[in-house]
């Protein structure tokens, strides 16, 4: 364009044949097009953000999940005003069939509300395969509980406060997700197909849009995890009825919780009656004999049927439960979550705590590295913050639950011995402070020593007393299994 500059210095030089005011004119004249020339190259920003605006330039970030761990994490990128966050769920109704347990230090740093927690559990009721009962729940202090919540209103809660706080949330199903060759070294953005549901819509409307980032938070099914080819894990399947009981016989539930051991409910979990609003959730789940999990389901409610009695089936659930982390949490610039993450602990069953810690660990850790939306975390970044800080923190309890399954949940005899341990006191605080704070408990060397005594006393004791395990087969099954 300097042949532009040239001509208007020509005919303001002729006009004006002032040298002073020729060149103030010049002077003006040239910077107005000097500034249109950089307009025109504004938006070819090596490194940047990747935008239609080059006045309002944001990365796009895609949390697909809209349960605890999708939740929490929309919640921490929306409140970054620089970050344009979506939030895909599939059913915004979704009630997820799962026990609804809550750890109570989640009530407090999640800022759960009393109207969300559908019962305050102080009580909780073992009871072994030959009908022994033991009752825990003596060591708590009276602001001390677990919380019992029905998904559909917690999850939406949370939804709607990610929503608050700005986050776009989409209803639909995201089909699939088109990954650059190069996502891990370049910043071509990713490919969400999905189908919006709108009203009278059933099927939904197919619809695609590019993200720079995705949170993957959709369950054990995770489409996120296949596209980014994150691997398999194991899985059991839980299955739940929620029954509805006489307010009389509401009542024992008021604060209390059961679980049931013995190979009939389950060969490798438990079976549970748990509290809710005005109904009870019964379940059970299991891995290793997944074919058979309504043979078991019918066992829990025969052997809770004194309690239930005269109840009505209102809903029945099921679902596949992660059994440990996937082979790979992240991918580039994706990043798995909650359920899609494995993150589910053995032993006692419990992913709701872990989902959101997680989702609002990686959002947060992602943030920070985003430095106010001006780039890009890499795999290795994310890796060495998020993966690293969580497996620092909860990668302890995770190991402690495993072996504890393994333990006392491989047969009958164990069964037994993990019902009689439970009357120790020291057991119970042990396990209560773990499950209620999240941190391994247990610093009392001389407690500890006396524990293991007690705990080979009683498996022998309960190798002795307990009816052998039923066998099974499901050989086609096994071989799928990891």
């Amino acid at each position: 364009r300097l042949d532009t500059y040239f001509s208007v210095f020509q005919i303001t030089n002729l006009s004006n044949p002032d040298p002073t005011t020729t060149t103030m004119k010049f002077s003006a004249i040239a910077l107005a097009q000097l500034l249109s020339v950089a307009s025109a190259f504004t938006g070819t920003k090596l490194n940047g953000p990747k935008s239609t605006s080059a006045l309002d330039m944001k990365y796009r970030v895609a949390v697909v999940g809209g349960g605890p761990s999708g939740a929490c994490a929309a919640e921490i990128f929306a409140q970054d005003k620089n970050i344009e966050t979506t939030m895909f769920e599939r059913k915004l109704d979704n009630a997820k069939p799962c026990g609804g347990a809550i750890p109570l230090c989640m009530v407090g740093e999640f800022d759960i509300p009393e109207d969300v927690v559908d019962r305050k559990v102080r009580k909780m009721n073992l009871i072994s395969p030959t009908g022994v009962e033991v009752d825990i729940g003596d060591t708590l202090k009276p602001d001390e509980y677990i919380g019992m919540c029905r998904r559909e209103i917690m999850d939406k809660y949370l939804r709607d406060r990610a929503i608050d706080y700005g986050a776009e949330c989409i209803q639909g199903l995201v089909t699939s997700i088109e990954v650059p060759e190069n996502h891990k070294v370049s910043e071509e953005p990713y490919t969400i197909n999905f189908q919006e549901y709108e009203t009278g819509n059933p099927s939904g409307t197919p619809k695609s849009r590019q993200f720079d980032l995705i949170i993957g938070a959709d369950g054990a099914n995770s489409r996120v995890a296949k596209a980014m080819d994150a691997g398999e894990y194991n899985f059991a399947i839980a299955f739940q009825e929620r029954i509805k009981i006489s307010d009389e016989k509401m009542k024992f539930y008021e604060e209390m919780a059961e679980m049931y051991v013995g190979d009939d409910v389950s060969p490798d979990f438990y079976g549970w009656v748990f509290p809710k609003y005005d109904h009870v959730g019964v379940g059970t789940g299991t891995v290793v004999n997944r074919p058979a999990i309504k043979q078991y389901q019918k066992a829990i409610r025969d052997r809770a049927a004194d309690k239930i009695e005269g109840g009505k089936i209102i809903k029945v659930e099921a679902h596949p439960i992660p059994e440990h982390y996937r082979p790979k949490r992240v991918q580039g610039r994706i990043a798995l979550v909650g359920d899609a993450a494995g993150y589910v602990t053995k032993c006692s069953g419990e992913g709701i705590y872990f989902a959101a810690k997680s989702g609002r660990m990686a959002a947060e850790e992602i943030v920070a590295l985003m430095k106010n939306g001006s780039r890009l975390p890499t795999q290795a970044e994310i890796e060495n913050t998020y993966l690293k800080k969580y497996d620092s923190a909860y990668g302890p309890t995770y190991a402690v639950l495993d072996i504890l399954q393994k333990v006392f949940y491989s047969n009958n005899g164990a069964r037994e011995a993990f019902v009689e341990l439970c009357n120790s006191k020291y057991v119970q605080q042990v396990t209560f402070d773990s499950y209620l704070y999240k941190r391994v408990q247990g610093n009392n060397p001389l407690d500890d020593i006396k524990l293991l005594g007690e705990t080979i006393g009683c498996l022998i004791k309960g190798y002795a007393n307990a009816k052998p395990d039923a066998e099974f087969s499901n050989p086609v099954e096994s071989l799928k299994r990891l």
